[in-house]
């Protein structure tokens, strides 16, 4: 690995941010999946859930859309990220420059992580355009993107990690669209299961960690669940580049 300065460190994973960034918005795929994103966000939220008729001023469903979206966002999202480097042999490239495995990743990460932050401001609209009709908590309102911005992120890690891991693209996004749906959604059909088993279960699940989020409130165990695992699953990415280096 090379040794650096952390403020070297930091300007090449600025440079490496930047040229992935720059690969996607020059890709049809990123605004196709944004398109998706806003109106699978929007549809369920407002005909699904049929907001208006709710008569209560609560934007949890429009919350509540998100780890659903991020099943299928997640893995378009992070399926190239190293499928696609190892198809093409640029990895073998990207290993002879002056960067470490740390700074692959968090170059990958980070732009992905761009992405999901731009995705989620132009979401902004449907929240804003309700203040006048009634009183919602902006506080709330803040902590529930918080927890959405932990979810995708810790949603990216895991993504980035079965890339590393798949030989292709399509084994890539079906591996993280299996993946997370087991994560997003298992904790849901917990019933007549073992006490023990369940509490693993909620343990490991995305959605049950983002609930507290969902309803406004900031739970520190919650929040060191979604950083933690993120950093695991990042440093996990960093392993699988050191053995492929050394294989």
């Amino acid at each position: 690995m090379t040794i650096s300065s952390p403020g070297a460190s930091m300007r090449r994973i600025i440079v490496l941010t930047r040229k992935e960034l720059l690969s996607w918005f020059s890709s049809p795929a990123l605004y196709g999946i944004t398109v998706f994103f806003l109106v699978f966000i929007s549809v369920w939220f407002f005909y699904i859930q049929r907001f208006f008729a709710m008569d209560i001023a609560s934007l949890r469903p429009f919350f509540e859309a998100f780890p659903l979206a991020f099943i299928f966002i997640i893995p378009v999202i992070t399926m190239k990220a190293w499928a696609e480097e190892k198809k093409l042999g640029s990895v073998e490239i990207l290993f002879t420059m002056p960067f470490n495995e740390w700074e692959l990743v968090m170059g990958k990460f980070l732009s992905s992580l761009i992405i999901i932050i731009l995705m989620l401001l132009l979401t902004l609209p449907v929240p804003l355009s309700l203040l006048p009709l009634s009183y919602f908590d902006l506080g709330v309102m803040l902590t529930e993107y918080t927890g959405v911005l932990l979810l995708g992120a810790t949603a990216l890690s895991v993504g980035l990690f079965l890339s590393g891991i798949a030989k292709t693209q399509a084994a890539a996004f079906v591996g993280s669209v299996v993946v997370l749906l087991a994560l997003m959604l298992l904790n849901n059909f917990t019933a007549n299961l073992p006490p023990l088993l369940i509490n693993f279960i909620n343990f490991i699940s995305l959605s049950f960690h983002f609930e507290s989020f969902s309803r406004g409130l900031l739970d520190s165990r919650d929040l060191s669940f979604f950083l933690l695992t993120t950093l695991l699953f990042l440093f996990l990415n960093t392993r699988i580049l050191i053995y492929r280096k050394w294989s």
